[in-house]
């Protein structure tokens, strides 16, 4: 581009001949300015500082907010380490999803001058106007590097979506000390939703509509099971939580190549085979016994019983040739000894007297119903056995 001795503009993003959030422009030597971003905002104030929003096409998004600190030690950042394990997700996400993504604001402290020209001196248009941001000019986020990133991914596939636009909220870097404090605070109060409300609310993922389902269609879970939390107080009536339910089905159904409506009939009669096996739950539902006495004194509902009774039934339905066969062969589940007093479950269910839901834990318990059932371990289960077996779990 030629320096001139009359402004050009080029325009950045353009739809319907509006501009959407950028333009670069070419200043006379005259005024050495040099190369400018120009972006239609609206301007606020917090804490007495203002601070700009705008929208942002989403193929400037990895040009101006560049990442480069991983070296940097941590008192020397404003922001966590890019954590690239999280990025084909959220690149998947958006690239699954074109006509139904949703990404909310970046946040960015800008190292550099910020110019703000209102529409009006008064009313409405005081607030509206044009930012101008020198190029030169630092972009530092303070919140959304990882949804940054996985834009750029998700541009290198579909270079089509650098159209569409973000919200940008700026505001005016005020040093390291200042970033770092507001890295803290919008982070301070961030709260991750209870696992078992994201499945009650996710329509995407089949697997959550297939528990949502069974819940609905199934006597033994509908009124019992906590839609909400992913924890039960020790006085709740719940036997189950949304978010167990949700593993233990997720992985009875895994690689199965079933159609949802399917997958949620045999889910249906699997846990419900599995009821007969387990008089607790039928007490609680006669209330002959309170939900609160039986997961305090076994542990079948909770999530690790769950998710390594969906294993179970996951290895039978693909060992199976018809439910009579499979449903047969859970008879033995009548004799496990489900009660946390059995010694069993120390180092497998349970570690330090507290039920363990980790990965290790769930396969030595998997191990467990294994035995009971008469059926082979994995390569993998084995080698988890003889681990456990040799005291190195």
């Amino acid at each position: 581009m030629t320096v001139t001795t009359h402004r050009e503009y080029v325009k950045v993003a353009e739809v319907e001949n509006e501009t959407v959030a950028a333009e670069t422009r070419v200043v006379s030597p005259r005024t050495s300015m040099g190369f400018e971003y120009t972006f239609p905002a609206i301007r606020g104030i917090q804490a007495g500082r203002e601070f700009y929003v705008s929208m942002c096409p989403l193929r400037l998004i990895p040009k101006i907010f560049i990442f480069d600190e991983d070296e940097l030690s941590p008192e020397l950042r404003a922001q966590r380490i890019l954590n690239k394990g999280r990025l084909p997700a959220l690149s998947k996400y958006i690239l699954d999803n074109p006509n139904d993504y949703i990404f909310s604001a970046l946040t960015a402290s800008v190292d550099g001058d910020m110019t703000f020209e209102s529409h009006s001196l008064d009313g409405v248009g005081f607030r509206a106007g044009q930012l101008r941001i020198p190029m030169e000019a630092r972009f530092l986020i303070n919140d959304g590097q990882h949804r940054r990133a996985a834009i750029e991914l998700a541009l290198r596939e579909n270079p089509d979506l650098g159209e569409e636009t973000i919200a940008v909220v700026f505001f005016h870097d005020a040093g390291l000390a200042r970033s770092q404090q507001m890295f803290a605070d919008l982070n301070r109060h961030a709260v991750r939703p209870a696992r078992s409300i994201g499945v009650l609310y996710d329509h995407r993922d089949a697997s959550s509509q297939v528990v949502r389902e069974m819940i609905n269609r199934s006597s033994i879970f509908r009124g019992y099971v906590e839609m909400e939390k992913s924890n039960l107080s020790a006085r709740s009536r719940m036997m189950f939580t949304l978010s167990a339910l949700y593993f233990g089905t997720q992985a009875l159904v895994q690689g199965l190549e079933i159609e949802p409506e399917e997958a949620t009939d045999l889910a249906q009669s699997y846990w419900e085979a599995i009821d007969r096996t387990l008089p607790e739950w039928g007490q609680v539902r006669s209330r002959e016994l309170s939900a609160t006495e039986m997961r305090r004194d076994f542990i079948h509902s909770h999530g690790i019983a769950l998710h390594a009774l969906g294993r179970i039934g996951n290895s039978l339905f693909r060992e199976s040739t018809s439910p009579s066969k499979w449903k047969k062969q859970l008879a033995p589940l009548k004799k496990v000894n489900w009660a946390r007093a059995n010694p069993h479950w120390e180092g497998r269910a349970i570690v330090g007297g507290r039920v363990s839901k980790s990965h290790q834990n769930v396969t030595l318990t998997v191990n467990y119903l294994r035995n009971h059932l008469g059926l082979s371990l994995s390569p993998e289960e084995q080698r988890v056995e003889d681990a456990y077996l040799r005291g190195e779990a």
